[in-house]
């Protein structure tokens, strides 16, 4: 599977752990940044990018990363197709997916240990999404209004 990741400097060794983690694991993870720490970079660039790959490229996932992953989650879903949860636990990882068809998982490297925020990728990537489930309804309308259809 193609996984887009991205994270600022809060969340770069995060972003490397998980990098070699996906690649091993045998997926193809395409990192759109930072390359180097720098305690003054900025989210949202990266985050940007990383969502709009994500839509690109349909079937694709992507990771963002930073110190609570609140605001990362929050660039993320500006772009147009992205649907991006802050998951904390091994529950909303597999519910994002699950039920919200997330395309997008936002994470807060310093809210978890390495061993815990990897174990919340591994079920996110893992977990499938039924078309035909209730959920579908509810994602259809969040497209629409995304779309401007009100």
């Amino acid at each position: 599977m193609r996984i887009h990741i991205a994270a600022d400097h809060a969340g770069f060794e995060l972003r490397e752990h998980l990098i070699e983690h996906l690649s091993a694991a045998g997926h193809d993870v395409v990192d759109h940044g930072y390359k180097e720490y720098d305690k003054l970079d900025a989210y949202p660039p990266v985050c940007f990018a990383a969502g709009e790959a994500v839509v690109a490229e349909p079937g694709s996932l992507g990771i963002v990363i930073g110190g609570s992953g609140n605001g990362e989650q929050m660039a993320a879903n500006k772009v147009s197709g992205v649907r991006a949860a802050l998951v904390w636990n091994e529950s909303t990882a597999e519910l994002a997916r699950e039920h919200n068809n997330a395309n997008v998982i936002s994470l807060g490297a310093r809210q978890h240990t390495l061993e815990e925020a990897t174990r919340f990728v591994d079920i996110f990537v893992s977990t499938g999404y039924d078309p035909a489930s209730r959920h579908q309804s509810r994602i259809e309308m969040m497209s629409a209004y995304e779309a401007g259809e009100r």
